[in-house]
């Protein structure tokens, strides 16, 4: 069932021409540079350090690897982060 409801959102979403983000619980995330990153639509901090930062997706994870991080905004669903962002890469939660 879950997999025929994504597979009608990802058809509405390019039939209609909508944004994904907003159709599919999907992060929106902006990085300017190496200095900060913006994430909307998360679900909560997994885990926080100086060099790692992991968020709960709703398909999955984030993971954020630099140095120096600070929280510079923290919202429900948004989270402004600076520092120098290394790696950021995207952990797909597995399937049963």
């Amino acid at each position: 069932m879950a997999k025929w409801k994504h597979n009608l959102k990802t058809w509405l979403t390019r039939r209609l021409e909508l944004p994904a983000d907003a159709v599919m619980d999907l992060p929106r995330i902006t990085m300017v540079g190496q200095l900060h990153i913006y994430i909307e639509n998360h679900q909560g901090v997994l885990k926080f350090s100086n060099e790692e930062v992991r968020l709960l997706l709703k398909q999955g994870q984030l993971l954020i690897k630099g140095k120096d991080f600070m929280l510079k905004t923290i919202l429900p669903e948004e989270i402004l982060l600076e520092g120098k962002i290394e790696h950021v890469s995207y952990l797909e939660r597995p399937e049963n």
